[in-house]
């Protein structure tokens, strides 16, 4: 008895070619390009929006706590500590929440070590000013 292949006469090849794949691959490669600098700006947009938004909740608690108590805060600890603010943000700039600068009150008849809050981060925002001058 002969076998016969069920196939003859036909080319059984079967999968992608190199040529297929590398094609596929360099139209990836195009999009990928086009995407990625998009995906990076959105994203150090949206941590410049926290760090506004941080600086205002901040601020708006260091002023309450002085309306409230007629002084500035010593330390942000003393904002938690009071329920001024649940926890002290991490600075979405530099990762960590003790990257915090602190300025003090102008005024010396006044009791408190911080008057204003800014940005530990030494970088550059995107619309040029210092992260550190918000």
């Amino acid at each position: 008895m002969v076998m016969q292949n069920k196939h003859a006469g036909f080319n059984t090849a079967e999968g992608f070619t190199l040529i297929e794949v590398l094609v596929v691959l360099a139209i990836i490669a195009t999009l990928l390009s086009m995407v990625a600098p998009r995906y990076f700006e959105t994203v150090e947009r949206s941590k410049e929006t926290t760090l506004k938004h941080d600086l205002i909740g901040m601020r708006d608690a260091i002023d309450k706590y002085y309306s409230d108590t007629g002084n500035y805060p010593d330390t942000l600890d003393d904002l938690v500590n009071k329920k001024y603010l649940r926890t002290i943000p991490e600075d979405p700039i530099t990762g960590s929440n003790s990257t915090w600068v602190v300025t003090p009150p102008v005024s010396l008849e006044v009791n408190g070590s911080i008057y204003d809050i800014h940005s530990g981060s030494p970088a550059i925002a995107q619309d040029g000013s210092n992260y550190a001058d918000w």
